[in-house]
This record gives C-alpha cells, structure tokens and sequence, in this order.
C-alpha cells in the first residue's frame, strides 16, 4: 500500500510540473534564452554547452506516441531534438494548409520544450528525408518556368512564402528561443553542395540568396546549412556523414563551431534491400572521435547510401541515381504514401528506438553512456585547451585542460580497426580494444571505452494476438475497365506523374485493336508477346480483362520492361495496364524533371511482325474504382457487395475483416508475408504500402510487419481493409504484438563499471559507489519484472542476446546465481565476481578472463 501510495505521489508531482511548464508555455512566461556562438561552442544565456541531438520526425508517428518517445530520448541524454518541416503535408493543395494531428508542428516543438531540450528547427524546405519529392507538394512541380532549387524566380517566390509562413507561426506562438521557447537553431535548404554544381552560377546566387532570405526572416538565433562547405558568412556550415571527426574540414569561418547534423546511424531500407546495420560502438567511436576534436554538437541521423552510384551522377547529373538517406535517434512510420520512391513503410527501425517506440540495446544504452562520459568532461572541453600527442601512426591522446584549473579530460584513440593496443598515459598504461577510444573525464580514470558495451542488450518479439485472431474475410474485385470506360483520351500514353499529380498511386491505361484471324499465329504452341516499355514503377497487365503479369522496376533502375505471352482473339482486344508509383523521387538535381509510366508498347510475334500500339489512342483513369469509393472507411465499405473468401488469389482485390484490440498496451503489428503488394488501412488510416513480395537477395521480404498504432484502434472492431494488387492469402495475414521482453548482458571482468558510477559535483570528479567492479545491470521495460532466466554463463559463453551459447568453460552456479539476484525484480545487478560464481570451488578456468552472459524474460508482476 506504501509503495502504491509512493508511486500515485510521483505521478501526481510529474503531472503537475508537466501543467505548470505547459501554461508558462501558453502565457509566455518561460525564460527568454539568448544564443550566440563562436569557434568553440554553441553558448546558451552566456554558458558553453555540449548538445546531443537526435532526429525525430514528428509526421512519422501519432501525437500520442510523442510523449514516451520524448521521454525516451532525454532519458538517453539527448538536449536537443532535431525535426524537418514537412511542407507538402502542409500545403497539399496550393493555398490550403493542414497542421492537424500528426501535423501539429507546433504542439511538437512545445512538448519537446515541455520535456526539458531544444530544437533545431530544418525548415528547408527542400528536406529529402525519404519523404514524397523531398518535401515538396506536387503543385510546385506545375509552377511555370520553375525550376526547383536554383536561382529562379517562380522557385524563390514560394520558397520564401513557405518559409516565412513557417517563421511567422513559430514567432506567434513564441517557440524560438530568445522568445522563451527551445527552437535555438534553424537550418534552411539540405545539403545543397550536392547538387549545386549542376546549377552553375545559379546554384551559387541561389544559396547566398538563401542564407540572406533566412537571417532577414528570424535573425534572433542562428541559422544553418549542412553540408554547405562555402556557406555564407551569415550562416553556420555543418557536417554530415559517418565519421565527421576525421572527414569534416571544419567550418569555414574562424567564429564558427564545429557541429554535426547527420551521425548517420544506420540505413533506411527500400524494397528488395535485406537488412542492414551500423554497431553501437562504431557510432560512439565516431562522436567520441568528433568531440575529441573541438566538436560541440551531435545529431544521430543516418548512413550515406549514394557513393556505390557516384559515377552514375557525373556521367548523368540530372538523373535520380545521386541517393543520400537519412536516418533518426527515432525513426518512425512512412504512413500512407508519404515515403519516397521504393522506400520501405517502416522508417529507420535500426535507430537507438525502433519504429513501435522500443528502446533498441545495447545501442539506446551504450550512447546514453557516452553522453554521460562527455558531460563529466563538458568543463574541460569547452573551456580547456586542446592537446595532442601522437603515439604511433595509430594510436593518438588528445587532451582538454584549463590552466591553474582542476579541469582535464583525455582521450585515448585506438584507430587500428583489428588490433588492440596499449598506450602509457603519465606514467600509466592503459588498454584498448581494437578501433576504439577511452574517456577519462580527469585524464586518470576510465570511465567509458566505445568499444565495451556494458549496456544491457535486448531482443524484439512478435507475438500472434490472442484477442485479433481467427480473422474473418470478405472480398471485392476491382472491375478492369476498357478504354471507352476511361474518361482521359490521348493518343500516346501519358506520362504517370503528371496524370495523377500524386492523389494516387495509380492510374489505368487501356486501349483496344482489331485483329484478323490472319493476323494470330496458326500454331497453337506459339504465342504473340506484349512488351511493355516502362519509366517506372510497377506495372500490372490484362489483356481481354484477364491478369497476365506484373513488372516493377527498383530504387536504382526505376524503368523496366514487362514482356509476357498474352493470348488474343479474333476481333476487339483489350490492353489494360495498371501504372504504378512507388514514392515520388526525393533526391538529385532538377528533380521537376523526372518522369514515370508506360513509355511504349508493342505486340510482337503477329504474323505480319510486330505491332507498335504506342500511338493507338489510349484511355486513362486516375486512381482505381475502390479508392473513389473509399472500401477502407467504415461508410465507403457499405457501398458495394462483398463476397465470402476465395481461396484462389486473385489480383485487383480489396479485402476486408474486422479485429478487436489486441490484449494489452504493447505496440501493435500486422503480419503480411501471405500478400504480395499493395496496402491496408486501419478504421480508414492507411498504415502505409506493403510489398511482400519484392524480396531481398536472402530471399526474404524487406519488410514483413507493419506497424498500427494504438492510437488508430477502438476497444472492438475495428476495420481492417487491404488492397492487394497481384494476388495473396490474407487468411494468413497476422495482428501481432511487439515487445522487447528479451534483455540480456555481456559483460567481461576487464569491463570498466557503469559511468554512472561516477558524478562531477562541486567541480570535483568523485566516484559515488563504495566498490568500483564490473557488472551486469538489467532492468526491464514497462515496470515489468524478470520472470525467467533463459541462459547464464560465466566463463567463456560466446553468441548475441536471443542466441547464446556456453563455451569450454562455464561455473555451474551461473543460473542459480543470476536467479537469486534478479528473479521477480524489475532491476537487478550481478557483480561479474569469480567468488559470487565459484566461491570456494573449483575454479576450471582460473587463467583466462571470464565473461558474464546472461539472457532473461521480462514480463508483468502477477496481482495479489
């Protein structure tokens, strides 16, 4: 009763500081900030700062979802959150504006003040991001004589307009910082050195014009441009990359910082990728790397993709080959058709929290560990002076110490990326792991190494929802329509993108010929072929209303060409092609200029040769009859008939059942393997496209669950529509629920303890826990408990978290051991002890250095 009086006590304390800093918000009464720079730092109300950021996009998840991801993230030492601005979600239509929901700008980057850091505000408005044409509405494409990103004047008159929309509104709602709001910095354009060289001397008009169009709109914070190497003077030049402490050239004026904007920590995925990664350690090896060169700012976004295709860019400078993902600290969702070309729904699910909002370990940890480290060095980096002592080609200690002053900070770098090293530092060896650097808050003690994660690590489950099973289906086919059912009438096919100006991601082409028994072949084992020349996407085909195939191209080569058998007949035949868009394209040079669709067709293998139909006069329809109708709203699917499951896959399909919530508060899931492509809606949101079928070269689909919020749920029956296009299985389809309940340490007796261990109080670095040893630390998510033990060794076990296995040597007491210090605890440690183990036994390995794995199951307490 205690402990549950306790807790209703910190709820109701945190409830009431969350009100009170929401009305200081509301009535202006928060703290004006004043914020300047030189070359050191960032400075805050006169104070040098050390920022850690992370990219959250705030379209990529629902409001209510803010909240715990914001928590997340300051809980991993993050003081800043970076975000776009998303402007085609925000004029779709030209003149029309929609801040709603997910939308809500401004109640993002209130609640990111509420929650105690600041923004950095990426106003753009060209973002790139993996978003639908990097940001842009489609009605900008249609802007005469424009030309994106270049010294032009259509292009420069909505740019500022845009612009200036956004500052204003940020200004009346008082969200800059020497307003008292947390927006300290701002960024406009994206990485335009880039492209720039394709512009000429409009490309250098065009960014000095930029610059001075943004410190005239908002001059009372500093204004950004990464990867801008010539930015102007009025502007600060970032870097973005993997490795910006060794890459970077620094900025190019003598009074500014060296800031990073994309630490790109991972890579986002397209359709047909399989799955990739970046270590933790190599991600604190970088940011260690960067702070130990007079770095002062760290934004986690993610890995370049574009250099394996570079060449494509000189030969082709306007193609859409020249590729530069990002990534985030979170990553999120790509609803609805918001993704750019081929990318996949779920946005960056290898950030330090995955697409549902989970702490992904040993990452999330092992850099909140970092941040720590740094912040017990924060007085002698950014008032110290620098040092550096070469030891070998590889080996390297750079110091921070402040004169007359207690204040020293060291880092010792391994940059021998296979061998460890010792390096003697005053008078005292110190040991590294291969590719690493040391921190030494008091250039004595070691109190992080980015190479040793002692972190706990997790693993994420998936598991069938016993409430959303047993699903029941409907189905309604899509009619095939004929060219005299199709209202656009030309004579050549048109061209995609500019037929549906991106409402839809399809749009129908059909026309008709007549043919001659004389015309067909006589054998019956030959065949005429439709060859269809397409820019690209995806394409299926019917001809005479029956389905014949489909053709796509990738995120590379977005054009295809689909050539298969057709059978015709005497008379009137139907061609009927449904054109496909996957994303519209996000990256590269005049990207008003790309293009997509059928280009050509022809019907080879006739008797008098092949037939070219490409000037036969088509027929064209935006969108496909169920999307007018809109089948995935609860209204929309009472207006037509559905019939009971087939279980014959057909293409053109829509799908329909009903599911209650599942059981719970975890995040939710949808399985899709048994499908091909299309996508599926929950109570008329569409969670975004799905495509099972495109598979990676380990033959596998890029992505295989989907994510729906909770938020998009009722308690019962909620809708679930699916549109498929090729042919799938939905009786397969599972609703399924995510946990990360699989925690796990890997932790050495050489293992340095947890760096909160040790504090800076008073000016003075002291350790604040009686024995300074190595240990595992677990602690479940959720206020769950540990309710098993999966696995225990201490020895030499080797292996991940969900995969370990025991080595020669393992003491038999390890579970007993693990049990007695964490069973039915929602924390726990275990000293990494060969007397805890092995007590007064025999010890079978006493000459090595003895790991501690441990792998347990978190889940919820049993009630009294």
């Amino acid at each position: 009763r205690f402990l549950i009086m306790a807790a209703a006590t910190r709820i109701l304390l945190l409830t009431l500081v969350a009100l009170l800093a929401s009305s200081a918000f509301a009535e202006g009464k928060v703290k004006k900030s004043t914020i300047s720079y030189d070359g050191r730092s960032m400075i805050i109300n006169g104070s040098r700062q050390l920022l850690f950021s992370g990219s959250i996009h705030y379209p990529r998840s629902p409001p209510e979802m803010w909240p715990d991801i914001l928590k997340k993230a300051k809980q991993g030492g993050l003081n800043v959150i970076q975000t776009y601005v998303f402007w085609n979600i925000h004029e779709p239509v030209q003149g029309q504006f929609n801040f709603e929901g997910n939308y809500d700008l401004v109640k993002f980057v209130r609640l990111i003040g509420e929650h105690g850091m600041y923004v950095t505000l990426r106003v753009g408005p060209f973002i790139e991001a993996e978003w639908n044409q990097g940001g842009f509405p489609y009605w900008l494409r249609e802007v005469p004589n424009i030309t994106f990103r270049s010294y032009n004047e259509p292009f420069m008159y909505h740019m500022k307009k845009f612009t200036e929309m956004i500052v204003n509104m940020m200004k009346k709602e008082k969200l800059f910082a020497n307003q008292g709001g947390p927006i300290i910095m701002a960024q406009i354009e994206n990485e335009y050195n880039n492209v720039q060289l394709a512009y000429r001397d409009l490309g250098v008009k065009y960014i000095k014009w930029a610059a001075d169009m943004a410190v005239e709109l908002y001059p009372g914070i500093p204004w950004i441009m990464c990867k801008q190497k010539d930015a102007p003077d009025s502007v600060i030049n970032t870097c973005n990359g993997r490795h910006c402490g060794d890459t970077f050239t620094g900025p190019n004026g003598p009074n500014k910082p060296s800031l990073w904007t994309e630490n790109w920590t991972a890579q986002y995925r397209v359709f047909g990728d399989p799955p990739s990664q970046r270590a933790a350690e190599d991600i604190a090896y970088s940011v260690a790397r960067f702070f130990s060169k007079n770095g002062t700012l760290a934004n986690y976004y993610m890995v370049e993709f574009w250099s394996i295709y570079f060449f494509r860019w000189i030969s082709f400078m306007y193609s859409s080959y020249f590729l530069f993902p990002w990534s985030q600290y979170y990553g999120g969702t790509n609803f609805g058709r918001t993704s750019s070309s081929f990318v996949t729904t779920r946005y960056y699910d290898e950030a330090p929290l995955d697409e549902f909002g989970l702490k992904r370990e040993p990452k999330w940890g092992h850099l909140r560990d970092l941040h720590r480290a740094l912040r017990l060095s924060k007085k002698a980096l950014l008032w110290g002076t620098p040092g550096v002592q070469r030891v070998s080609p590889k080996l390297e200690v750079v110091t921070y110490e402040k004169p007359g002053s207690d204040f020293c900070a060291a880092f010792l770098i391994n940059n021998h990326s296979r061998v460890p090293a010792t390096i003697n530092f005053r008078g005292v060896d110190y040991t590294l792991p291969e590719k690493s650097i040391s921190i030494l808050p008091d250039c004595k003690t070691v109190v992080f190494n980015s190479q040793t994660i002692v972190a706990q690590h997790n693993a994420r489950n998936f598991h069938p929802s016993k409430k959303a099973r047993n699903l029941k289906w409907e189905m309604f086919w899509e009619s095939i329509p004929t060219i005299t059912e199709l209202p656009i009438k030309t004579k050549a096919p048109m061209e995609l993108y500019s037929l549906t100006k991106d409402t839809s991601d399809y749009a129908w082409y059909s026309t008709s010929i007549n043919l001659d028994r004389r015309d067909l072949p006589m054998r019956s084992d030959i065949l005429p072929v439709l060859q269809v020349a397409n820019l690209g996407h995806a394409m299926a085909a019917f001809v005479n209303g029956e389905y014949i195939g489909f053709g796509h191209g990738n995120n590379i080569e977005k054009s295809f060409v689909f050539s298969k058998p057709i059978s015709l007949k005497p008379g009137l035949n139907t061609i009927s092609l449904l054109g496909m868009t996957v994303g519209l394209p996000n990256s590269g040079a005049y990207m008003e200029k790309r293009f997509a669709g059928v280009r050509a067709v022809t019907i080879q293998g006739l008797n008098a040769g092949t037939l070219d139909v490409t000037l036969n006069f088509w027929g064209h329809q935006v969108g496909i009859a169920g999307e007018k109708l809109q089948l995935f709203t609860g209204e929309g699917s009472r207006k037509v008939q559905w019939t009971p499951l087939q279980k014959t896959a057909s293409p053109m399909t829509w799908y329909k059942t009903y599911f209650d919530a599942p059981e719970g508060v975890n995040p939710v899931a949808i399985r899709m393997e048994s499908m091909a492509k299309g996508m599926v809606w929950v109570n008329g949101k569409s969670i975004g496209r799905y495509w099972s079928s495109f598979l990676s070269p380990l033959g596998k689909p890029s992505q295989s669950e989907y994510h729906i919020p909770r938020a998009f749920m009722k308690p019962k029956k909620n809708l679930l529509v699916v549109f498929e296009e090729t042919g799938g299985n939905p009786e397969e389809i599972e609703v399924v629920t995510v946990n990360r309940d699989t925690i796990c340490s890997l932790i050495t007796e050489a293992d340095p303890p947890q760096v909160k261990s040790w504090e800076r109080a008073d000016n003075k670095f002291r350790a604040i826990v009686d024995e300074l040893k190595a240990g595992a630390h677990l602690t479940c998510p959720d206020n769950k408990v540990i309710k098993q033990v999966d696995f225990a060794s201490f020895g030499d076990p080797w292996g991940a978290c969900g995969a370990f296995r025991p080595g020669n040597c393992s003491s038999p007491n390890s579970i007993k051991v693990v049990e007695q210090k964490c069973l039915g605890k929602s924390t726990c440690a275990i000293p990494v002890d060969r007397g805890v183990f092995d007590g007064m036994g025999k010890d079978s390995c006493p000459d090595i250095t003895k790991t501690l794995a441990v792998q347990v199951r978190c889940g919820h307490a049993k009630r009294p």
